[in-house]
């Protein structure tokens, strides 16, 4: 069976990726291209099955509000998810019997990377962040900057809002090995770039993602709509890899 998607922030960046991934698979046909000052009903006269969300952090919730309580799925790169948020797409989706999968960074070796570094992490004393983008991108640090933070910290058995550090400037005294700094980089045309560093007395790792390539996005969030179409709940990329108990 084939799968109408649907395209909102057709016009981005990723978003012009992912009408491109969409109409070359085989399995999904794009039936709709939305993007500013286009209406939602648009979804449902084309009777969009899963939609694929790369928009803004202050329109995200309005978009998966209206999808979500129609019936669509819906699959979102979309940045700027506070607990609070996901709790309330939960209980969108869940009282909807729709689903709803949210993810910083849909390149599978992106999904990987977090994976790894959550494995390496009990085993060194510090661990520091570190991301480059290009200077057109709207956030710092990205939204994979802090799920790769989040992901560390949970395997440290720490709360990333409590020991996160932002950037260091002028006389900070030593540093705390219980932080974990984040360090941002905007320049040239970097896709997308991102490094957990953990370091002891002697030796250090670096896992790092380079994305050369926004189809990379794309393919992510095509596999994902795949995957998601005909669920009920809230999920990520891990359930898509399989990783999530792992």
């Amino acid at each position: 069976m084939t799968i109408k998607v649907g395209v909102l922030g057709a016009q981005g960046r990723v978003g012009q990726a992912v009408v491109a991934g969409v109409t070359a698979a085989d399995d999904l046909e794009l039936v709709a291209q939305i993007d500013r000052d286009d209406t939602l009903q648009t979804l449902i006269d084309a009777q969009v099955d899963v939609i694929v969300d790369f928009t803004t952090p202050n329109v995200v919730m309005d978009n998966l509000e209206f999808c979500l309580t129609h019936g669509i799925h819906c699959v979102v790169g979309t940045t700027g998810f506070t607990p609070e948020r996901l709790t309330q797409v939960e209980a969108w989706a869940t009282s909807n019997n729709t689903n709803c999968l949210i993810a910083p960074n849909f390149a599978i070796s992106a999904v990987l990377t977090m994976q790894f570094a959550k494995q390496a992490a009990r085993f060194f004393d510090s661990a520091e962040v570190v991301e480059y983008h290009h200077p057109n991108k709207l956030d710092a640090p990205s939204g994979t900057a802090l799920r790769m933070g989040e992901v560390i910290a949970d395997a440290l058995g720490r709360d990333l809002k409590q020991c996160a550090v932002y950037g260091r400037e002028g006389h900070t005294g030593p540093c705390d090995p219980s932080t974990i700094g984040f360090a941002t980089v905007r320049a040239g045309d970097i896709v997308g770039d991102h490094t957990a560093l953990f370091a002891t007395d002697g030796e250090r790792v670096e896992i790092t993602h380079k994305a050369s390539s926004r189809m990379t996005f794309a393919a992510g969030a095509v596999r994902a709509a795949v995957w998601v179409n005909g669920k009920t709940g809230l999920y990520d990329m891990q359930d898509v890899l399989g990783l999530k108990n792992s």
